[in-house]
């Protein structure tokens, strides 16, 4: 019984979490647009500190611990990715745009004979 009671608690603190969020944001632009004659220093600075604040509060519900675990996995994912070395790197570039201009060369051709077709029975 414990456990549901804190469960419906934690959801009923993230909702009012997410209000405060939401409210952060629009005194952002709300406020962005009222103090639109001050300087844009102040203004992005003010901007900057009322998103860091709503990133705090939404880092603290659920969804946000949850998506902070997602980051923290995907720095661990990066690290074990196999980068490819310059040569690798060159040898792949070379590939694709030599695919590219071969698709277009054929596209141009291909076009090119459907106009040619289409001037013909047209006139």
């Amino acid at each position: 019984m414990d456990t549901k009671a804190e469960i419906s608690t934690v959801s009923q603190f993230d909702a009012v979490k997410w209000v405060v969020v939401v409210a952060l944001i629009a005194v952002g632009v709300v406020g962005n647009n009222y103090y639109a004659d001050e300087s844009l220093l102040y203004r992005v600075l003010a901007l900057l500190v009322l998103g860091a604040l709503a990133a705090v509060v939404a880092f603290q519900t659920s969804r946000g611990l949850a998506f902070w675990g997602l980051i923290k996995e995907s720095r661990i994912e990066i690290r074990k990715v196999v980068w490819p070395n310059r040569q690798e790197t060159t040898q792949t570039t070379l590939i694709v745009v030599g695919v590219v201009l071969l698709t277009a060369l054929l596209l141009w051709g291909l076009d090119s004979l459907i106009g040619w077709l289409v001037s013909l029975i047209i006139g």
